[in-house]
């Protein structure tokens, strides 16, 4: 779908298949920017290129138009068709240095983070050809660039891509949405880049990787609502933490999910973490 004059937002439908045979049924958002050339941002799962490409080509326009693919990070709803995007159009791929082991060794990243149906999801890894750091900006072309925002908490090398001209932000997974799955790495990192984005001033668009595109007052609202998502995490974990000592991750993750009426899908080795995190987190406090 076109956004603004520039920006267009393809949603991505994908499915994980859990160890208990269950289909997960997921979806994730890339974003195309339309100017001389063509700029991605994330790449979707393994296949996805085929959908990103008929898009394109929908438009008006051929893949091998693609000239940079920035990946917000490097999970595998995100990084899934960058090897056959660039092995296609020979496109730069830029990161997050925090990202890059990751990305260029997808199975490295399995055996640190096994995610279920990994190896389905992802094509394979694939070379950075530039490393991003916070405060970077990137020329895309007249009139076209972007700032990058390290926002990390998600995951240790999450980027933000804040595009002016537009008063557009790409958030990848940094922004969380109230009742669906809460993955991150560290608590109090992705509170404070909620924040550090929420404190920008004039956004008029707001385009997340788990979320339909946000206008107006939609934009600072779904911030304030991930951040009042995140302390009530919080606050069940640390109810429940307080009320008994639970060793096993996995137990905790169950009372957590059922004490926040999340659904049973919920209930897995990552939302585990993510409550190891607030654990953490609560130890520092």
């Amino acid at each position: 779908m076109k956004v603004t004059d520039y920006i267009h937002a393809l949603k991505i439908p994908f499915s994980i298949k859990l160890p208990n045979g269950v289909l997960l049924k997921r979806f994730v958002y890339a974003h195309l920017i339309f100017g001389r050339k063509i700029y991605l941002i994330d790449s979707g799962v393994s296949g996805a290129e085929k959908d990103i490409f008929d898009y394109i080509e929908k438009q008006g326009r051929r893949p091998a138009e693609i000239s940079l693919l920035i990946l917000t990070h490097s999970h595998p709803d995100h990084i899934g068709s960058a090897a056959r995007i660039k092995e296609h159009t020979g496109c730069k791929i830029a990161a997050h240095a925090a990202e890059k082991n990751w990305i260029e060794d997808t199975e490295l990243q399995f055996r640190e983070r096994p995610v279920p149906d990994f190896m389905s999801l992802v094509a394979g890894p694939v070379t950075v050809d530039r490393t991003l750091a916070d405060k970077d900006e990137i020329w895309l072309e007249e009139g076209l660039d972007l700032h990058i925002l390290h926002t990390p908490g998600h995951s240790r090398g999450s980027v933000s891509l804040l595009m002016p001209k537009n008063k557009a932000l790409f958030s990848g997974d940094s922004i969380f949405i109230p009742g669906d799955l809460p993955i991150y790495t560290d608590f109090n990192a992705a509170e404070n880049s909620i924040q550090r984005l929420k404190n920008i001033i004039g956004l008029e668009c707001l385009l997340s990787s788990w979320d339909k595109p946000r206008a107006g007052e939609d934009v600072y609202e779904s911030m304030d609502k991930a951040l009042l998502y995140l302390g009530r995490i919080h606050e069940t974990v640390r109810e429940i933490a307080r009320k008994t000592e639970i060793r096993d991750p996995m137990q905790l993750c169950k009372k957590v999910v059922a004490k926040l009426g999340l659904g049973a899908e919920t209930v897995n080795p990552l939302t585990a973490r993510s409550f190891q995190a607030n654990v953490k987190a609560l130890l520092k406090e």
